[in-house]
């Protein structure tokens, strides 16, 4: 079986799966924000916490202040990441009540 084309240019994962809410070889469409970050934790069944830091500009006090967003995602069994790998998430449907971004590219 191979995998579906999702519409933008990742690669997909070697490894097959039979998750019917894989981007690549189940059902799921995948559209809206592309997110790079960083995985936090993988702990939950089949879903991956990202976490994405980015800096913001305080006018007022003329510095730069760090933020980080924190984002359930869905993990497939096909994508072999762990803990701190750099990955690529993008916005789908609602999975669960916290999880509507699926894990679709690690990056080198």
């Amino acid at each position: 079986m191979t995998a579906r084309n999702i519409g933008i240019d990742v690669k997909a994962p070697e490894a097959e799966c039979t998750d019917p809410d894989c981007p690549f070889h189940g059902s799921l469409p995948v559209r809206g924000q592309i997110i790079d970050g960083v995985i936090a934790s993988v702990k939950m069944d089949k879903t991956a916490v990202v976490e994405r830091t980015l800096t913001r500009y305080d006018q007022k006090y003329e510095r730069y202040e760090k933020r980080t967003n924190r984002y359930s995602a869905h993990l497939a069994p096909c994508m072999d990441v762990k803990v701190g790998d750099k990955v690529t998430i993008m916005e789908c449907r609602p999975i669960s009540k916290t999880v509507s971004y699926a894990v679709i590219a690690k990056k080198e």
